[in-house]
C-alpha cells in the first residue's frame, strides 16, 4: 500500500494517505443541532480540488467529542458519496474506551473509510504497555491501515518512541500524526521504521518533512489548502529556499488559527461557511474573526488558496 513519489530531486516513499490531508471541520446547520451534509460534501470536494490528497473526518477539528456515533457514520458516508473512490478518507475513531474505539473503527470501515486515526486513551493515562495493547486491539479489529495520533498535550499520555518502534511491527499500523513536539524522537523512529510521519502541528510541517516525514494533517488546509501544499511541493522540487519562503508566508495565518488560544475548529469555522461550533466550544469573537479574515486575505492575495 506504499508508492513512490518523485518530483524534481526528491524521491520518497509515501503511504496511501498521500502528503497533504485536511483535518476537516464538520459543518452543522445554523442551530448546530444537525449535520449539514450538503455543506460537508461541498467543502470536501473543494478541499480536494484545492490541493488536498485526502481528508480526516471526525477528528478533533471535526468536533468528534460532540458528535454522536451515528453522526460520525453519516458524515463518512455522505463525504464518500460526494468525492467518490479516488480520495483518501481517514476516520478519527479514538476514545478513552478501547471497546468503544473498536466499535467506531468497525463502523468507519463499514461506512467507507480508507484508514483510521486513533489517539491513546485519554484522561486515564495508561502505562505504555496498555497504550500498546490498545492500538494493537484496534488495529486487529479491521482491515484498514491505522495512524497513531500522538498528542500528549490533549490526551495526557505520550506514545513513547520505544512504543512506536514496537507498534511499527504491526502490519496495519502504518502512520503517525505527530503532535508530540519531539523532533529528535520522531526522527529516530522515522529512521528505524517504515512508519509515515505526518505533522499535526502546522509550524512543524516543513521541519518534519525535511527529516523524512510523509506530509501533514492540517487544520489550516480547511481555508488554505493550496498554500499548505505549496510548501511541500517546493521542497519536493528541490527548492528549499522557496519552501522556506512559502512557509514564512503562511505563518501569520497559522499563528492566528493555531496559537492564539482558541481551538483550530473555532478559528477555521470563523473563516468558513460551515455553521456554528458545538458547546462547550464558543464561536470566535468579532475582533478575532476580523484578524483572521485580514490574515487570510493577505495570504490569498499573494499565494494559491
Amino acid at each position: 500500500m506504499t508508492y513512490s513519489h518523485s518530483t524534481g530531486t526528491a524521491n520518497r516513499l509515501l503511504p496511501p494517505f498521500g502528503r497533504v490531508l485536511c483535518a476537516m471541520v464538520t459543518p452543522f446547520t445554523p442551530a448546530g443541532e444537525s449535520l449539514d451534509l450538503d455543506r460537508a460534501a461541498n467543502l470536501a470536494t473543494d478541499l480536494l480540488a484545492g490541493g488536498c490528497d485526502g481528508l480526516v473526518l471526525n477528528g478533533t477539528t471535526g468536533e468528534s467529542p460532540t458528535t454522536t456515533d451515528a453522526e460520525k457514520s453519516t458524515l463518512i458516508r455522505a463525504v464518500r458519496e460526494a468525492v467518490g473512490g479516488s480520495a483518501v478518507l481517514v476516520a478519527g475513531v479514538g476514545t478513552a474506551d478501547t471497546a468503544h474505539t473498536v466499535a467506531l473503527a468497525r463502523q468507519a470501515e463499514e461506512s467507507g473509510a480508507d484508514g483510521l486515526l486513533v489517539v491513546p486513551p485519554y484522561y486515564s493515562r495508561p502505562p505504555q504497555t496498555s497504550v500498546e495493547a490498545h492500538f494493537r486491539r484496534v488495529a486487529d479489529a479491521t482491515g484498514l491501515p491505522l495512524a497513531v495520533y500522538d498528542i500528549p498535550g490533549r490526551t495526557g499520555t505520550r506514545v513513547e518512541p520505544q512504543t512506536m518502534l514496537r507498534l511499527a511491527e504491526h502490519p496495519r499500523i502504518v502512520a503517525v500524526k505527530d503532535c508530540a513536539y519531539d523532533l529528535l524522537g520522531s526522527t529516530k523512529v522515522i529512521g528505524r521504521t517504515s512508519l509515515a510521519y505526518y505533522s499535526g502541528a502546522e509550524e512543524m510541517n516543513l521541519p518534519l518533512y525535511a527529516v523524512g516525514g510523509a506530509g501533514c494533517i492540517s487544520t489550516a488546509a480547511n481555508v488554505a489548502p493550496g498554500a499548505v501544499r505549496a510548501v511541500l511541493d517546493a521542497f519536493d522540487a528541490g527548492d528549499t529556499e522557496e519552501a522556506a519562503r512559502l512557509n514564512r508566508r503562511l505563518l501569520p495565518l497559522v499563528e492566528l488559527m493555531m496559537a492564539a488560544g482558541l481551538p483550530g475548529t473555532v478559528t477555521a469555522k470563523a473563516l468558513l461557511d460551515a455553521g456554528p461550533v458545538r458547546e462547550p466550544l464558543q464561536p470566535a469573537g468579532r475582533e478575532t474573526a476580523d484578524g483572521l479574515r485580514r490574515a487570510y486575505e493577505e495570504l490569498t492575495a499573494l499565494s494559491p488558496r
